[in-house]
């Protein structure tokens, strides 16, 4: 490899490791489990994996990709906690599995694409704080326990 192709994978993993901090920095603002450190290093990671197995000869990217999401889904799947009769952590464990998402995609060169999801992403989040947001929100009778 030379010089020039390893600083594109430097900016490409500086850009992921940014929009992943961005989204993990929403969290941490919001006092949730995982926060700046834990989102970026998701998608850092997700996107050095992807740039590794484009560049190792006889690996195929779209395996690693697919081990990537799965690992990434069991980490999520330990955000998730039943507290008496409510589940909390499903938007942690959700969100840290869209911005491998973007760390995968910053790596295999997709800027617009993944740009595009860490802004979806942060604007889903950044949803919840809308005034409209306890508008938009659905109860579900069953779930309703002022009754």
């Amino acid at each position: 490899m030379d010089w020039q192709l390893e600083l594109l994978f430097v900016v490409r993993t500086l850009l992921a490791t940014m929009a992943g901090g961005l989204i993990g920095w929403e969290r941490e603002a919001h006092g949730r489990e995982a926060g700046i450190r834990t989102y970026a290093a998701v998608s850092l990671g997700a996107c050095t994996f992807a740039l590794v197995s484009q560049h190792v000869g006889g690996g195929d990217p779209a395996r690693i990709a697919a081990q990537v999401v799965s690992g990434v889904g069991f980490l999520g799947a330990g955000a998730i906690l039943r507290q008496d009769d409510r589940v909390r952590g499903l938007t942690t464990a959700g969100t840290l599995w869209a911005t491998a998402a973007v760390g995968l995609a910053m790596g295999f060169g997709m800027y617009l694409l993944a740009g595009c999801t860490a802004l979806l992403v942060l604007g889903l989040l950044l949803a919840h704080d809308h005034p409209m947001w306890p508008k938009l929100k659905m109860r579900h009778p069953s779930r309703d326990r002022s009754k």
